[in-house]
């Protein structure tokens, strides 16, 4: 939703200081996107869970990018703005929709004692105190 701003400004700099400022955000999105599937997977499936965001992620950008070039044929380039911020509309919608469903598995967050990833519960040999990495 922050490219929607980008539709307004007709100078460059302003364009480019909101673009920097929209990427800011792309990030923590992208780790809360990782958590999410990470709380939610069944256990022995995270791998899985991971390979089919980034298919979600891969596929969401091919289709926004053929969405985008006909926009910008049709519109201008400003109009190539609305494309994400749209789509940033929509994903709002729906995350507001099933809030519920997302929400923390069991009331909380929780901890494992374990890792999936580390079953032996190696220690590893630069650390003198014991924690592992």
């Amino acid at each position: 939703m922050c490219y929607l701003p980008l539709m307004l400004m007709p100078d460059a700099v302003p364009m480019v200081a909101l673009t920097a400022l929209a990427g800011v955000f792309l990030a923590p999105a992208i780790a809360c996107a990782f958590v999410l599937v990470d709380r939610h997977a069944p256990r022995g499936t995270v791998t899985e869970a991971f390979s089919w965001l980034v298919t979600t992620f891969t596929v969401g950008h091919s289709v926004g990018t053929g969405v985008a070039g006909p926009v910008v044929e049709v519109g201008g380039a400003l109009w190539g703005f609305a494309v994400p911020g749209v789509a940033g509309g929509v994903s709002l919608l729906v995350l507001t929709a099933t809030g519920r469903v997302l929400a923390a598995p069991g009331g909380g967050a929780v901890v494992a004692a374990g890792s999936e990833n580390d079953p032996n519960r190696a220690v590893e040999p630069r650390f003198s105190s014991g924690d592992r990495a």
